[in-house]
C-alpha cells in the first residue's frame, strides 16, 4: 500500500489527441469540497482509488480522445468482480459468427443443467442485473484461454480471467453445451481444458489483515493471486472499442454484425425495469454507479449510461460511456475504489453504501457538470 503514496494527488495526462490541451476536469472534480469525494481524498491511501476519464471531441468525421488519469497502474491490483462479464459477453457474441448455423437467439443449455438460454438473453441479464449464472454459461461456451488470448490479440492487455463467478470451483474443464441447431437436431460442444492459472505477482495482490474461510477467521492478508485480473486500462480500452470501433484498426475491433452490436449497446444502457425486473428490487441505478448510484430515483430518459459495474470483496468498479442526448454531452469514465475499513475480507462488512457508491456517484456528477459548461 505504501507505494500508492507515490501516486497521491498526481494527475497524469496520458494522451492528448485534440488540437489543444483541454481543461483537466478530473483534477477539478477530485478537488471538490463535496463530502462524498473529500472524505476519500483526505484519506486516499486507504481506498486504492484508480480513475480514467476521457474527454471526447469531434472534428469533421473524426472522434478525438483526451485521457486523464488518477493513480492508474496495471501493476497495482484490484479485484475486478463482475466487470469481467463485459469481455465475456462481447466475445461470446463474436464467437457466434464463426458458425453459420448459430445466432445470438439460438437456444442452448449446459449439460447437466435444466436452464435453457440464448446468448442474447445472457447478455441482457449480465448488464441488467449482473447475473452470475448467465456469465458462467458463456464461460463454458468460450473457455478462459480463448477469452484471454482473444483480448490480447486485439490489444487489450494485460488481462487474466481464470475463474467463474458466484461460487468457488477449481474445475479447469468447461462443461459440454447442447445447442438446438433447429427444431429436430442438436449439437454438443467438446469440453475445453483450460491451463492452470499462474499466481499473479502484482502490488497489493495481498490485502487487509485477515479473512474468513468456511466460517473460520484466518489472521493473515487475503491473497488474490489466483483471482481474475482485469486492470482499469484494459477495461477502458475495451469500452472504447465497443462504443467507437471506427477509431481502431480492424484487427483491434470486435467483429460483431449490426444486430449483435445493436443488441449489445441496448443491453448496456437499458435499466432493469425495461428488461422485466421488479422496479423496487432492481431500481434504475442498481448497476449504474456514476451520477445516480446513491439514488433510487428513475434515470432521465435523455441520459444513457453504457456500462458494466462490479462489486465484491469491498471493491466497487464502474466502466461507463455516459451520453446526454438533450445537452449533447458524452464522455467515458472508469473508476475503482476499495472500501474495507476493518481490513477483513469475507466478513460482508464493507462501506459500499456509506462511502464507495456516493464517491462514484458524485465523481460522475462533478465531471458531468463540467462537461455541461465545456465549449466544444
Amino acid at each position: 500500500m505504501k507505494h500508492c503514496l507515490l501516486f497521491i494527488c498526481c494527475f497524469i495526462l496520458v494522451s492528448c489527441t485534440t488540437e489543444q490541451q483541454n481543461p483537466n476536469f478530473l483534477e477539478t472534480a477530485l478537488a471538490t469540497k463535496d463530502i462524498s469525494i473529500k472524505r476519500v481524498m483526505d484519506s486516499i491511501e486507504k481506498y486504492q482509488v484508480q480513475i480514467r476519464y476521457t474527454q471526447i471531441d469531434r472534428r469533421n468525421d473524426s472522434v478525438l480522445f483526451t485521457d486523464y488519469d488518477f493513480q492508474v497502474s496495471d501493476s497495482v491490483y484490484f479485484y475486478p468482480a463482475s466487470t469481467v462479464k463485459f469481455p465475456t459477453a462481447v466475445l461470446a457474441m463474436e464467437k457466434i459468427n464463426q458458425t453459420d448455423t448459430l445466432t445470438i437467439h439460438t437456444k442452448y443449455y449446459i449439460e447437466g443443467d435444466t436452464i435453457e438460454s440464448t446468448v442474447a438473453d445472457d447478455v441482457n441479464e449480465i448488464f441488467a442485473v449482473s447475473d452470475n449464472l448467465a456469465n458462467n454459461r458463456l464461460i463454458e461456451f468460450l473457455g478462459f484461454e480463448t477469452i484471454n488470448q482473444s483480448l490480447k490479440n486485439k490489444g487489450i492487455a494485460p488481462v487474466r480471467l481464470s475463474h467463474r463467478l458466484g461460487f468457488h470451483s477449481e474445475d479447469l474443464r468447461t462443461k459440454p453445451i447442447i445447442i438446438y441447431l433447429n427444431d429436430s437436431t442438436t449439437g454438443i460442444t467438446q469440453p475445453i481444458l483450460n491451463k492452470t492459472p499462474k499466481p499473479l505477482a502484482l502490488f497489493e495482490i495481498e490485502k487487509g489483515k485477515g479473512y474468513y474461510e468456511n466460517d473460520e477467521y484466518i489472521n493473515k492478508p487475503f491473497s488474490f493471486k489466483q483471482k481474475n485480473y482485469y486492470p482499469l486500462s484494459a477495461q477502458h480500452n475495451l469500452l472504447k472499442r465497443i462504443i467507437f470501433p471506427e477509431n481502431f484498426n480492424l484487427n483491434e475491433q470486435f467483429h460483431l454484425n449490426k444486430e449483435q452490436r445493436d443488441h449489445l449497446l441496448n443491453a448496456m444502457h437499458t435499466v432493469p425495469k425495461e428488461m422485466g425486473y421488479d422496479k423496487k428490487e432492481y431500481y434504475d441505478s442498481y448497476c449504474k454507479f456514476f451520477l445516480f448510484g446513491d439514488s433510487k430515483d428513475d434515470i432521465p430518459e435523455h441520459i444513457k449510461i453504457y456500462n458494466k459495474v462490479g462489486f465484491a470483496y469491498g471493491t466497487l468498479t464502474d466502466c461507463a460511456y455516459i451520453k446526454d442526448t438533450k445537452n449533447n454531452i458524452d464522455f467515458l469514465l472508469t473508476a475503482t475504489i476499495l472500501v474495507n475499513k476493518d481490513g477483513i475480507f469475507n466478513d460482508d462488512v464493507y462501506e459500499y453504501d456509506e462511502i464507495g457508491i456516493p464517491f462514484l456517484a458524485q465523481l460522475g456528477r462533478e465531471i458531468y457538470q463540467q462537461e455541461l459548461q465545456r465549449k466544444k
